[in-house]
């Protein structure tokens, strides 16, 4: 191998490994928004459980990693000498529009950033025609419809049962507190299902770069990428996304411990068996179908549409906007052959470089924190005082009795 070559893919591993890490600061945490929402964990606790379950997540599936290391992109029509420098284009796309949207809070997805960086890329750098179309739709576009709708209902279904099976009252000040336990089993699980599922996106990246190169022959991410990417998007989850997270005092502040445990319950279950089929998802579309279906699920409730508009329009953008930032990277590697990826590399550390400089002059941390998906929260509006079920009436009834009969006896006392 070239010694050109080989500085690409070293460079483009560590660009893949940032972006790991990226992933973890910008998207994991949101697995722990609600049960810090609820009081059910400590913002640092969540955060650390929620990076070792990404870590042991990693190692528990490869499919999605096999979808995009042997499936988005026709590798076979591809130079082994052109590739490198196009994947190391779409991952520029990717972690500039994760750094961005991390900065301004926006919601948006890691998963799509990075489809849209690569898809941008090859595009300008080969041809669409090196872009594996199918593949795209049933395995990335068509699941990041299908599964925010399908986690929504579950979570609104969950909700509903959880509610009526403990026949108590969404007017309780703690709204079954009992279900805070339960929340830090499922938000457990939906950090499990992150790592099962975004970690593998990464390995997918690397893989599909050695195999180009030649220097692997199969789909399966070797055992030290695996370990790499693991270990990077459980740091970076450990490291705090609290810019993201931000969970106090906005939406998720009206979720109540049973809509908590039904919205991570779907989500989970839903990421889980996404990753079993090696679908590709957004845990952040998945998490926020979870709490607006959770919130339906709440006696009174009604949807704000014009914040479902806004939460749909930044998951819209995601994907082209990382396209043209990869593309535009891509161009530069098109018409600078010799010095563009040199280029491409530096310009990424300096955006990098602002962006996390910009990010400190508003600094957001365990104390200050909210997090993207309790814009989802904010989606659902339930009404304060809703109206009084059954047997709230009947107590209701009882007590004007008892009140009327004790002022009954009371004036009959004073005739005496």
């Amino acid at each position: 191998m070239e010694t050109a070559t080989l500085l690409t893919v070293v460079l483009v591993i560590a660009l893949a490994l940032f972006f790991d890490f990226t992933n973890g600061f910008h998207d994991t945490a949101n697995a722990m928004a609600t049960p810090i929402a609820t009081g059910a964990l400590k913002p640092k606790t969540a955060v650390l459980l929620a990076a070792v379950l990404n870590l042991v997540g990693a190692f528990l599936s490869t499919e999605v990693a096999k979808t995009i290391s042997g499936g988005i992109i026709n590798e076979d029509q591809i130079s082994s000498s052109v590739f490198p420098a196009i994947i190391l284009a779409g991952l520029i796309g990717a972690i500039t529009w994760n750094m961005l949207t991390w900065l301004l809070g926006l919601p948006s997805s890691s998963s799509h950033a990075l489809f849209g960086g690569l898809i941008g890329a090859t595009i300008v750098g080969v041809s669409a025609t090196a872009i594996n179309f199918g593949v795209v739709m049933s395995k990335v576009i068509l699941p990041a419809i299908i599964a925010p709708l399908t986690a929504g209902i579950i979570a609104f279904t969950a909700t509903k049962l959880a509610y009526a099976l403990t026949r108590r009252y969404d007017s309780k000040p703690d709204g079954r507190d009992g279900f805070r336990v339960g929340q830090i089993f499922t938000s457990s699980l939906v950090a499990l299902a992150h790592g099962t599922n975004d970690a593998q996106k990464t390995m997918g990246i690397i893989t599909l770069l050695l195999i180009t190169v030649g220097l692997q022959d199969h789909p399966e991410p070797e055992l030290w990428v695996v370990f790499a990417c693991a270990f990077t998007i459980a740091l970076g989850t450990y490291m705090g996304g609290w810019r993201i997270i931000r969970t106090l005092g906005k939406g998720l502040t009206e979720v109540k411990p049973a809509q908590g445990f039904a919205a991570e319950a779907s989500t989970a279950s839903t990421i889980l068996a996404s990753s079993a089929l090696g679908f590709a998802l957004s845990t952040t579309q998945v998490a926020s179908g979870s709490v607006i279906g959770s919130g339906l699920g709440r006696r009174g409730s009604t949807v704000r549409w014009r914040t479902v508009g806004r939460i749909f329009i930044g998951w819209v953008l995601t994907l082209p906007a990382a396209g043209a930032v990869g593309a535009l990277a891509a161009f530069v590697v098109v018409a600078l052959p010799t010095w563009g990826i040199v280029i491409d590399f530096f310009l990424a550390v300096a955006i990098v470089l602002f962006l996390f400089w910009r990010s400190r002059r508003n600094e957001v941390n365990a104390s200050n924190a909210m997090s993207e998906v309790a814009d989802s929260g904010a989606a659902v509006k339930v009404k304060r005082n809703p109206p009084p079920t059954r047997r709230q009436r009947a107590i209701a009834r009882e007590e004007a009795r008892a009140a009327a009969k004790s002022a009954k006896a009371g004036k009959n006392g004073d005739r005496r």
